[in-house]
């Protein structure tokens, strides 16, 4: 159940690319991080448990937003809860650093990986719900 108003092009393949590899690389980064540091296991825990809820708000949202932009009946509670539970885990993942006995460059690796990850994350998600839609429009050809 589509808009006939909303159009969307394939995204590129560099684009597709680039997004899984934004995906990718926040994620391996923040977790390569998280091995090699020196923190007890039950801070690796908590960071690890942040970046997998900061993955799933994030696509989450990305689909409610993308489901209402076409005109997809969207529950107001369950749009507030995507935007919620996304900000929640930027705000737990803030606090989490701001607390934490890190150097100030250890810090920001964590957060620009975070976010690296969620972007990854966004636009990956993005890309295959147009990929969906476009063969979905796609004329089928009888051979």
């Amino acid at each position: 159940m589509t808009s006939a108003s909303v159009t969307t092009a394939r995204p590129s393949a560099a684009f597709i690319a680039a997004s899984w590899l934004a995906l990718l690389m926040g994620m391996a980064g923040f977790i390569v991080g998280l091995w090699n540091a020196t923190m007890a296991l039950n801070e690796k825990g908590y960071y690890f448990t942040v970046l997998m809820f900061g993955l799933f708000a994030a696509i989450s949202l990305q689909k409610t937003v993308r489901d209402q932009l076409e005109k997809i009946p969207v529950t107001g509670l369950y749009y507030g809860l995507a935007w919620f539970a996304t900000l929640l885990a930027i705000l737990l993942l803030l606090v989490g650093l701001w607390n934490a006995t890190l150097t100030l460059s250890e810090k920001g690796f964590y957060g620009m990986a975070f976010l690296l990850a969620l972007f990854g994350a966004i636009a990956v998600q993005k890309n295959t719900r147009d990929m969906r839609s476009v063969s979905r429009a796609a004329p089928v050809e009888a051979e």
